[in-house]
């Protein structure tokens, strides 16, 4: 078992080793920062969004801005799209699953906001109708997926792709690329 435990270890540390020597994604996520940064600085909100453990880290990344990260600051407006289940249930049952973050968007959601969509496999139908919805209204949309980008790979602003097909390992990874960019935020913001 010691011998798994250490092969999934080594899985991830290798995946965040391409992820190190990739320079288009590192320079990816530097121009998602500057895009956050600047929507930031001009009063737009950031919304997340994404499906089982990709929502979980929506809230997560969501909760660092809107918080704190690493000191002291004022409230950043960072919201996942998720976190109201009375509303996430019943237009789930009205309409369907689909329509989930896109209506809410629409409800929320203004020109020069952005939106960050979570899915490992880039083909969630609710995030790529939102992407749809936000392409149309000026809402600037950014992907976070495995490394095929799926559907949102052509809905996306900024793509950031995690080269990988391991859901578990690319969700790590996204934790990690997103704190990188609340860090960026955080500092170049506050700093």
């Amino acid at each position: 078992m010691q011998n798994h435990i250490q092969s999934i270890i080594q899985t991830s540390i290798s995946i965040k080793e391409a992820i190190l020597k990739d320079n288009s994604l590192l320079e990816g996520i530097a121009q998602v920062t500057e895009v956050i940064v600047q929507a930031f600085q001009q009063d737009h909100k950031v919304w997340f969004c994404g499906n089982g453990g990709s929502a979980a880290d929506a809230q997560h990344l969501a909760a660092e801005l809107s918080g704190r990260f690493y000191f002291d600051r004022d409230p950043l407006f960072a919201e996942a799209l998720h976190v109201n289940t009375s509303y996430l249930t019943a237009v789930a049952n009205d309409y369907t699953y689909d329509h989930i973050y896109a209506r809410l968007l629409k409800g929320k959601g203004r020109k020069g906001d952005i939106i960050v969509g979570i899915s490992t496999s880039g083909n969630s139908g609710n995030i790529l109708k939102a992407f749809e919805y936000a392409r149309a209204n000026e809402i600037t949309t950014i992907g976070l997926t495995g490394e095929t980008g799926g559907k949102i790979k052509d809905l996306s602003d900024y793509l950031l792709n995690v080269p990988s097909k391991d859901t578990p390992r690319i969700q790590e990874s996204h934790i990690m690329i997103g704190h990188i960019i609340c860090e960026l935020v955080e500092q170049t913001l506050f700093g």
